[in-house]
């Protein structure tokens, strides 16, 4: 059967043509060549359907081969992959606790930082399954099944369907395995903490017939607490170690005011802009709080306020196993069953400081007959931090995932027939458990009326209408955290009355049927030409279904809807590819391929995709290539059907007088006066109900993100790549590739932002979005908004990929070289279709200018060694603050085209991340690694904005030296 040795065909060219490390595809010209490829079987690599036995195509793809996954410290497909230049910003932060939903714990991949569901991750060149949000969760994948990763940087839409518009990863698993190899990883971080431990075989067995892989895969990985890192010890840092701990901490308190007249508490004298001269109070340590007298001014800094990092995870823990067993039988000699399973569960976990309840955001005032009430009067503006129970969750995810294939091959005449017909099943089913959020109705009848009952225990209720303990125990939030006394947090019974454990549920199943057929049609003069056609059906359906409590909005794990739908998609395909020229003088090789697909989705309608590639080596050395491609996305179940939650945004108000535009711009001060009574001196209020201390700031008020829109339409994308890759004959083993390419996406489907509906409104001035926030008439904050998706706007980004390849054996042994850099010329984007303004993302945020990573090794023997080099460059964010910290603003006065843009910017500086192993080849069939990631200890600079985390660090950035080491025992 002329497909049996298909992995190993391609396994072989790709070594033959690939320095040790990361190497592209195409920088493997040279060593490919020197391959027999006559005697090569017809191969598929990922972007084509069409098998052929030439690995060099028109489109750009990286390779990264088994060797090279062994010869790193990264030991999961998901940092495998983050760590190539070509990736964006993590999608999914294992620095980012307080992210939520039902990908929580997972890991996704993000090409060109377009977004995760812009990229489409295959498994054997099969979709995975996804979350509603239209996530593919690469973490269910167990590395040690792994044979190659094969990275498409272009969009593939005309092969592949919806959402490969950034690019394509394909992972590919082993098969035809024999024998059993064993390995057994540990490391942790210099520090002493984030241990990891993975343990995996991988098992297989063939014979004339058939054969059958097995790998299993068991990882734990250990937290990291933000208090045992000095860039997230503190909310700002080491840098700013007192700057902005919560004012609602530990230490309960309430707003007063001088008809109160509190006699230990300082009210300042009346003005214009404060004419209420209210003033925050809080109970004296071993103080009564039924006592007036025992209340004093909160003090800010550090003293009445709340380190909150202190109980929050860096980087979260997650334990995962997983089975994968793929087989094979050959039932004639030109018919193949092929079939795979994966089994995976993931079980995450997460830690955050207790929650910043304020009786105002949730209208739950303390009764003026609470026994804990020191007034003669309702108290509505109260606060307490439950620092005794921090909020944590679990979340635990079991995937499926069945394939089965009968794949054959035919002869007519001369030419050769490949098809197969197949089916896929993938399920997705989360379970995630949350304790620490608190129950609202049981928070106000916990503060409601109390008295002293004649056992001297404060009791809920009246003297003639008592409530029984079961049913209710009073609370009194005045006390701080570690205090005794009746009503203190400290009593677990109260524990279990305020707090209530809550349970979410979601499910997503994929289903794909296909059939496909690739062969060659005739002869040309230059060659064969070849063809694939095929058909495809998917089906894609979801839920997540918050708990009731959080449903009825009953939490403080806020207001949340379920998620509910599906969608169908019928599509046919077709690729053709046209040798042009062959051997003749300006053209060795002068081909086109050319491919289109036509989709029709349940939802929007249809689509028509089509795809351009063009391929010429004038010389044997040089290879030029260039391809074009429409794309699209289709919207995905959250984006039609989701329900929606409420949440605590951060956002800047630009008609803040200090942080916003207003501050320097009177036509946005002269828009926001038309809303807010008290404009030229407004302030943004914080958690707290207290102005802003930094640019973005979170809002004390739940606004409600997220809600589906059934009239979503898909994006649509123009991608264009040209590029070359240069081998040439004078330096054997040495390979250069460079390549050009723009990627342009209209009909966004994007998720407002406060920050951006409030910039359209004030600095844009677009009437249109103002309609859907709005103000107290009071203080002038926003205390109501909705934001959701909309199609709107653009994305275009274009750059550079460029890099170099080098081999060499010497009596010293053979070395290695091999250097893939990214570079982004031009990241902008627009969320709406009135402004004149784009935004330009280029190292803002996690939009890294360039990405670059140098891989040398060396081999010799039985001994080897790896050192590689990952460089970041340096990005920009809003100054923290351009008067009180000038160090920290490089450009104070920096002008963008997009006003919303202006401001003082501060440049971080670059950092450079090293690697390092050695490695031994015992003599009874084993392998001894010993390395470390970062082996200089370095850290990134201090990132205000927090891009993918929620500390001011880049939550794609390494946390310390971490030092591993590995045993592999092959039988």
């Amino acid at each position: 059967m002329r497909i049996h040795h298909l992995s190993h065909a391609v396994h072989h060219a790709l070594l033959a043509g690939a320095a040790l490390g990361l190497t592209a595809l195409p920088s493997g010209v040279a060593g490919a060549q020197e391959a027999e490829a006559t005697t090569l079987d017809r191969i598929e690599v990922t972007g084509s359907r069409i098998r052929q036995v030439d690995i060099e195509t028109a489109q750009p793809v990286l390779s990264i081969s088994r060797q090279d996954i062994e010869n790193q410290g990264f030991q999961s497909v998901a940092d495998i992959l983050q760590n190539i230049t070509a990736a964006g910003t993590p999608p999914l932060s294992r620095a980012a606790p307080l992210g939520a939903g039902e990908a929580a714990g997972g890991q996704a991949i993000d090409l060109r930082n377009l977004g995760a569901q812009r990229t489409l991750v295959l498994l054997n060149g099969k979709r995975l399954g996804v979350t509603t949000t239209g996530v593919q969760d690469i973490s269910t994948i167990p590395a040690a099944m792994v044979e190659r990763i094969e990275v498409l940087k272009d969009g593939a839409s005309a092969v592949y369907g919806s959402d490969a518009m950034a690019g394509v990863v394909n992972i590919i698993t082993r098969t035809n395995y024999e024998g059993i190899q064993g390995s057994v990883y540990f490391g942790q971080y210099s520090e002493g903490d984030g241990a990891v431990e993975k343990y995996d075989f991988v098992m297989g067995a063939s014979n004339d017939r058939g054969s059958i892989t097995i790998g299993a895969e068991y990882a734990k990985e250990d937290d990291v607490w933000m208090r045992d890192r000095p860039f997230s010890a503190t909310p700002l840092g080491d840098r700013h170690p007192t700057l902005s701990w919560t004012p609602v901490g530990q230490y309960g308190g309430f707003v007063s005011n001088p008809s109160q007249a509190l006699p230990n508490v300082t009210y300042p004298a009346p003005t214009d802009t404060n004419p209420d001269s209210t003033v925050r109070v809080v109970l004296r340590p071993g103080g009564d709080a039924n006592n007036p007298a025992d209340y004093i001014n909160q003090q800010l800094g550090t003293v009445h306020t709340s380190n909150y990092v202190e109980q929050m995870h860096l980087r979260t823990p997650l334990e995962r196993k997983s089975l994968f067993v793929d087989g094979s039988y050959e039932i004639t000699d030109s018919i193949r069953l092929r079939s795979n399973m994966l089994y995976s569960n993931r079980i995450s976990d997460r830690q955050i400081a207790g929650y910043p309840y304020q009786a105002a955001s949730f209208g739950t005032p303390m009764s003026a007959d609470s026994y804990f009430n020191p007034l003669d009067e309702d108290i509505g503006n109260w606060w307490r931090r439950p620092w005794e129970v921090p909020r944590t969750s679990t979340s635990d995810v079991t995937t499926w995932r069945f394939g089965a294939a009968l794949e054959g091959s035919f002869q007519v005449g001369e030419r050769y027939f490949d098809w197969d017909v197949g089916a896929l099943y993938n399920q997705n089913k989360v379970i995630q458990s949350s304790f620490g959020n608190l129950n609202l109705a049981n928070v106000q009848a916990a503060v409601g009326p109390s008295f002293m009952n004649d056992a001297g225990q404060v009791q809920c209720g009246t003297p003639d209408d008592p409530i029984a303990f079961t049913a209710c125990i009073p609370w009194n939030p005045f006390l701080a955290y570690g205090e005794a006394g009746p009503g203190s947090l400290d009593d677990q019974a109260l524990q279990n009355f305020l707090f209530q454990r809550e349970h979410s549920t979601g499910e997503t199943e994929t289903t794909i049927y296909t059939a496909n057929l690739t062969g060659g049609l005739f002869e040309l003069p230059a060659g064969e030409m070849s063809f694939a056609v095929g058909v495809e059906t998917r089906k894609e359906e979801g839920e997540f279904i918050p708990d009731a409590l959080s449903v009825s909005g009953g939490s403080t794990n806020l207001g949340a809807r379920p998620t509910r739908g599906s969608y169908t998609e019928d599509s046919v395909y077709g690729e053709l590819y046209v040798p042009i020229l062959m051997g003749v003088t300006g053209a060795q090789e002068l081909s086109l391929n050319l491919s289109s697909r036509y989709s029709e989705f349940d939802t929007f309608g249809d689509t028509l995709n089509s795809k351009f590639g063009i391929k010429w080596k004038p010389i044997d050395d040089l290879l030029v290539r260039a391809t074009w491609a429409q794309g699209f996305r289709a919207p995905n179940i959250a984006n039609l059907y989701g329900g929606g939650s409420q949440t605590f945004a951060s956002f800047t108000d630009p008609c803040d007088t200090v942080y916003g535009a207003s501050a320097t711009d009177t036509a946005v001060r002269a828009r926001c006066a038309q809303d807010i009574a008290n404009a030229d001196t407004y302030r943004q209020l914080q958690q707290g109900f207290v102005p802003t201390e930094t640019a973005s700031a979170q809002t004390p008020l739940a606004f409600f993100s997220g809600a589906g829109n059934p009239n979503l339409e898909p994006e649509e994308s123009t991608s264009t790549t040209v590029g070359f890759v240069w081998s040439p004959g004078f330096a054997e083993g040495l390979s250069m590739n460079v390549d050009w390419w723009e990627i342009e996406i209209d009909n966004t489907i994007v998720l407002d932002t406060p920050t951006q509906m409030l910039d359209d409104c004030y600095i844009e001035n677009i009437a249109s979005r103002c309609t859907t926030f709005t103000r107290d008439p009071v203080t002038g904050i926003v205390n109501n908004m909705n934001f959701g998706s909309r199609n709107a706007g653009y994305v275009e980004v274009e750059g550079f990929d460029f890099g170099a390849a080098y081999r060499i054996d010497t009596g010293y042994g053979r070395f290695g070289v091999d250097l893939q850099n990214t570079y982004t010329v031009r990241n902008e984007f627009k969320s709406d279709d009135v402004s004149e303004f784009t935004t330009q993302a280029n190292s803002f945020g996690g939009n890294f200018r360039l990405r670059s990573n140098l891989n040398l090794t060396w081999e010799q023997g039985d001994f080897g060694a790896s050192w590689a080099m990952r460089y970041h460059s340096a990005m920009k964010e809003e100054c923290l603050d351009a008067e009180a910290f000038p160090g920290e603003c490089s450009d104070p006065d920096y002008i963008a085209a997009n006003p919303s843009q202006s401001g003082p910017t501060n440049r971080t500086g670059s950092v450079t991340f090293n690697d390092v192993q050695l490695r031994w080849s015992a003599p009874w069939n084993a392998t001894i690694s010993v390395g470390a990631n970062n082996v200089f200890d370095r850290y990134g600079p201090p990132m205000y904005s927090a891009p993918n985390s929620n500390t001011n660090y880049y939550g794609g950035f390494d946390i310390g030296r971490f030092v591993y080491m590995k045993y592999q025992q092959r039988f």
